[in-house]
């Protein structure tokens, strides 16, 4: 085999050239530009024997099947092969899945493509479009650690005698940044490659639908303000704002249920041995009160799809990843390196359950009260992105509920005076 370079300004050559046999020489051409992702990879077949020859063009990813490195055990995104065609759109295939066998995929079609994918970056196979193509993926025998291997299989063009002919298909190599894959699913003649879907790799949960939007606001922040830190700061706010009627009502109906809790409490112990007549005064005071026992948690369950969508899209988001906030926080996609986020955020918390009713139930209140710092040593290992999302929502959460609590109560304090 032989191996010649060549180079310009903005662009490095490798041709790598089999010996030749049997009247066919063949070269693989790598082409880099440099500032972009995509590895240009042509096979070029010349026949100088006297018959037709067609031939078949694999291109290929391999990985083991061992989790990334850091990566975090309690949540983490889809590691592993994906395929996408127009008619069965984007399949994601799980290792387990390929080692036993039982993968389900689109494995031929006449346009798609086929990725490796892993948290923040893909690599992908992108085959120009309408030419026939099998996609394959296999458990790969023989290796130190369990690998599997995914690849398209592509015809080369038919080489007649005497004739050269080549086959040309791009490499996506890079992180899963939203405006270049946009961008990359663009027809040739708008400056893509026609990767249509490639975006569908960036993993935002099972909340997709609603993460997407939310990332694509988070953008548009970001072009205003030119930090990540403080666009993550500007959306929660934004979504706090959205919800502000609902967080309204879930913290009047909880501020209520604080007002009549020594009624409560009166009740409870009046009618201790007659459950029956118990339940019957507490349905006529929350009737008398206006008070719904479910107020509190039904505007909250509304807004808990939103608040986990960005979650997700905070999680999958390598745009994120090496961002700077402000001080120590050099890196949003990664733990805060003092703890200090995680700490304010349990601080927040204990806040918040210091405003919520107290449970009657001595037992349902020692775990409400512990429940802060249960979700404080998880999120001392989560990305201080995230944890900046919580601390934020938290504190706006907390100015709204003093606010309506205290207007509640001052009307509720005498009310129990009164009916004492």
């Amino acid at each position: 085999s032989a191996t010649s370079s060549a180079s310009d300004a903005n662009n490095i050559q490798l041709r790598l050239e089999a010996q030749p046999a049997k009247g066919l020489k063949v070269a693989k051409i790598y082409t880099f530009t440099r500032g972009s992702y995509l590895i240009d990879v042509t096979q070029e077949i010349d026949n100088t024997s006297d018959t037709d020859v067609a031939l078949n063009a694999y291109y290929q990813l391999q990985r083991d099947v061992n989790a990334p490195a850091g990566e975090s055990r309690m949540v983490s995104t889809f590691t592993g092969p994906a395929v996408y065609t127009e008619e069965d759109k984007f399949q994601k295939v799980s290792f387990s899945e390929i080692e036993s066998g039982k993968a389900k995929f689109a494995s031929k079609a006449d346009n798609g493509w086929i990725a490796m994918v892993q948290h923040y970056f893909v690599s992908a196979w992108i085959p120009p479009e309408k030419l026939p193509r099998e996609f394959y993926m296999q458990k790969l025998d023989g290796s130190v650690d369990p690998t599997v291997r995914a690849g398209v299989i592509v015809p080369v063009p038919v080489a007649a005698p005497g004739s050269k002919v080549a086959l040309s298909v791009p490499l996506y190599a890079g992180p899963q940044v939203q405006t270049i894959l946009d961008h990359l699913a663009l027809p040739k003649s708008e400056g893509g490659i026609g990767a249509q879907g490639l975006w569908l790799v960036v993993d935002y949960g099972l909340l997709k639908v609603v993460a997407a939007p939310i990332f694509w606001c988070l953008q548009a922040i970001h072009k205003l303000v030119g930090n990540w830190g403080w666009a993550i700061v500007l959306l929660t706010v934004g979504i706090k704002l959205l919800f502000f009627p609902l967080s309204a009502a879930s913290y009047k109906s909880m501020a209520k249920m604080r007002t009549v809790t020594p009624r409560l409490v009166a009740l409870k112990e009046r009618y201790a041995g007659d459950r029956q007549k118990l339940n019957q005064e507490m349905m006529e005071l929350y009737k008398r009160e206006k008070i719904n026992p479910l107020g509190g948690c039904l505007p909250i369950a509304v807004q808990i799809p939103v608040f986990i969508a960005l979650y997700w899209a905070l999680l999958g988001a390598v745009e994120i990843r090496d961002a700077p906030w402000i001080l120590w926080i050099t890196d949003l996609s990664a733990s805060d390196p003092y703890y200090v986020l995680p700490v304010v955020m349990v601080a927040t918390m204990l806040i918040q359950t210091k405003l919520n009713p107290t449970p009657p139930d001595p037992i349902q209140a020692k775990v409400m009260m512990m429940m802060p710092f249960i979700f404080g040593a998880m999120f001392f290992f989560f990305p201080a992105g995230l944890v900046l999302y919580w601390v934020v929502n938290n504190t706006l959460s907390i100015a709204q509920q003093w606010q309506i609590t205290r207007m509640v109560e001052s009307g509720g304090k005498a009310a129990n005076d009164a009916k004492a």
